[in-house]
């Protein structure tokens, strides 16, 4: 299958006839999948499905950031999403997956992290922001970042009753947000370069850059993979159609 794939991408094409500029199609997200989270969000991209979801609680701040709230993101790879799964600790991919999405939110200050703060140097909101797999495939980092934004966006607070954290009991207060940084992600095999891989094309693939980029069109954080580089022409090229090609992701959003 790997051959077949580099085959056709040396021919300008696709295995299931995309352009190489082209998401697979829906892209479409549902809101309030779990009714026990502050905010919940499932996001779908072709048939890979990902689910995150948002808790808070309150507690003391860093030290060298004490009137800052924290973010604290993790990824689960289930079982269920892909026979390549297994049951047990994180293993490599679910970690990078989880910073990927992590790197995109904190390096855009898409939060607004002093707002979170309730008494400078004693008590902050923490957000646990958590990504569950459904089915994998392909692309698992676009799907994710567009689930925990959807999420993000969801959320309300939770009651506050002195230090005490009421999750039964929700506000009408949303998570302070700036901006929204989509996450659009380019493979390249061979010399092509296109967006949006499905599983046999990530296993063909020589690398594959994750591009966070705002409403603004600014380029927050970068996430390399692969077994090969990419070049700077490569790299500028890429982001230019990650650019492009995140508007589907950001209609969504909307």
């Amino acid at each position: 299958m790997v051959n077949y794939i580099k085959t056709l991408t040396e021919k300008g094409s696709r295995v299931d006839e995309r352009k190489f500029n082209e998401y697979r199609k829906p892209v479409k997200i549902e809101l309030g999948v779990s009714k026990k989270a502050e905010g919940s969000a499932k996001a779908i991209i072709g048939n890979t499905e990902v689910i995150a979801g948002i808790k808070m609680k309150v507690g003391t701040p860093y030290s060298d950031s004490p009137d800052q709230g924290v973010l604290i993101t993790s990824a689960e790879l289930l079982p269920l999403s892909s026979p390549e799964f297994l049951p047990g600790p994180p293993k490599e991919k679910a970690i990078e997956l989880s910073r990927v999405i992590d790197r995109g939110i904190r390096e855009s200050k898409m939060i607004d992290f002093k707002k979170l703060c309730v008494r400078k140097g004693e008590l902050v909101w923490t957000i646990f922001l958590d990504i569950y797999t459904i089915n994998d495939d392909g692309n698992l980092i676009d799907c994710a970042a567009l689930a925990a934004l959807a999420a993000l966006k969801n959320a309300v607070f939770p009651k506050l009753d002195g230090d005490v954290v009421l999750h039964e009991e929700h506000t009408k207060k949303s998570i302070p947000l700036t901006l929204i940084p989509v996450t659009s992600t380019v493979v390249r095999i061979g010399k092509e370069l296109f967006i949006d891989p499905r599983t046999e094309e990530e296993e063909a693939m020589d690398s594959r850059l994750s591009i966070s980029i705002s409403e603004r069109g600014n380029v927050h954080a970068l996430q390399l993979g692969g077994v090969a580089g990419m070049t700077i022409e490569e790299i500028d090229k890429a982001i230019e159609m990650a650019k492009k090609a995140s508007l589907n992701l950001r209609k969504a959003l909307k």
